[in-house]
């Protein structure tokens, strides 16, 4: 049986997740924390030419790259209104931090601003006091993922507290889906 090198190793990996995704065409072919356990990888030493050097990552080490960091921010946030935006909610998966725009990158909420029927717009707005109270509520982190930010310049962050991520946490309640790479509609 022949070596396997770490480009061959990387390449049967990227190659088995991209079949997996053909069994489902509605799931994108490489899911996020796929591409980020490679270049987890990448970032641990896992480098192209290491030869017979090369080791994957175990996942503790994976996953340790990838733990947010501790809950030290901190913020009174209010409604956003047509004042200037500093701290405060604009909708489900949208807020200002110190006058920076953030856009919560793990999930969709439903639209308050072009809502197609009523029910996204009741709902819309109830994720979004949701999100009020769950920012307020105690100490919070953010981790970036792939992308620092989307099309419309908003920072695209992981909301996590206490390890676990707020966007799950409004999934888990029915204000939210995981985002998916694309809006759907909420009618």
């Amino acid at each position: 049986m022949s070596k396997r090198t770490p480009v061959n190793q990387l390449s049967l990996a990227i190659a088995a997740t991209e079949n997996r995704g053909r069994v489902s065409p509605k799931r994108p072919s490489i899911r996020l924390w796929e591409i980020a356990a490679v270049f987890a990888a990448l970032l641990t030493g896992v480098w192209i030419g290491a030869g017979e050097n090369f080791s994957m990552p175990s996942l503790d080490e994976i996953t340790a790259l990838t733990k947010p960091a501790p809950d030290d921010i901190a913020a009174r946030f209010s409604l956003c209104s047509n004042a200037p935006r500093i701290t405060c909610v604009v909708d489900g998966d949208t807020f200002w931090l110190n006058g920076e725009k953030i856009r919560i990158a793990d999930i969709d909420t439903p639209e308050i601003s072009e809502p197609k029927c009523e029910t996204e717009m009741k709902r819309g707005q109830a994720a979004k006091l949701r999100l009020l109270n769950l920012l307020n509520s105690a100490p919070f982190s953010m981790t970036s993922g792939l992308f620092d930010e989307d099309k419309y310049g908003r920072k695209l962050r992981t909301v996590y507290r206490r390890g676990q991520s707020l966007g799950a946490q409004l999934v888990s309640e029915g204000h939210a889906r995981p985002w998916e790479g694309s809006r759907k509609p909420w009618c």
